[in-house]
């Protein structure tokens, strides 16, 4: 999954469906306050918060545009759930502080070099008029302490060249470019689709 962020436009003759969506959820630009936690795949809360925030994040034009299908709204918490890699930690945040304004999936891999697990953090995603208030980094933290609660000997990421914004918070919270050694660069993100 792809891991972009972007700003809501001031004037817009018509709201988007994710538009329509961050309208609804945020109800003001505004946290009274934020917590994170990690989310129960078994509590119905979490379980529609984890679909809502992702479905958001797909329907933003960094997240590809195009919300997610019927079969993923409906199979993608007993997914995570089957899967003991898996985890997830939402934000919520409001007056009452019960909306859901931000999502961070991880999933366990393995170092082969460390003999250790590693995580992956797939999905970072918080609603347009919650970013810039340290929102995903405060997930980020929780994600990193459930990581070490693993014995995780790292946690990885991609992002897009273009996503500024996060390329800034990864870099202040401790993420750098991956590289064995300066003589060979960088490594680089790569996908192949199976169907």
């Amino acid at each position: 999954m792809r891991r972009r962020r972007r700003s809501v436009p001031s004037e817009s003759p018509a709201l988007s469906p994710f538009e329509q969506y961050v309208s609804l959820m945020n109800g003001s630009s505004t946290i009274d306050s934020v917590s994170v936690c990690r989310a129960d795949y078994t509590n119905p809360v979490h379980a529609a918060a984890v679909v809502k925030m992702l479905d958001a994040y797909a329907q933003d034009p960094m997240g590809g545009g195009e919300g997610l299908s019927e079969h993923a709204k409906a199979n993608l918490v007993a997914s995570l759930a089957a899967r003991p890699q898996a985890y997830t930690v939402l934000a919520f945040g409001g007056a009452d502080d019960q909306q859901p304004i931000g999502l961070v999936n991880c999933i366990e891999g393995f170092s082969t070099f460390a003999c250790r697990p590693l995580v992956n953090v797939h999905d970072v995603a918080v609603l347009p008029g919650h970013r810039g208030q340290r929102v995903a980094e405060k997930m980020l933290a929780l994600a990193q302490e459930i990581a070490i609660e693993r014995g995780a000997c790292k946690l990885t990421l991609e992002v897009l060249e273009g996503n500024a914004g996060a390329v800034k918070l990864y870099k202040r919270i401790g993420f750098a470019n991956y590289q064995l050694g300066q003589a060979m660069g960088n490594a680089q993100f790569l996908q192949k689709w199976l169907d």
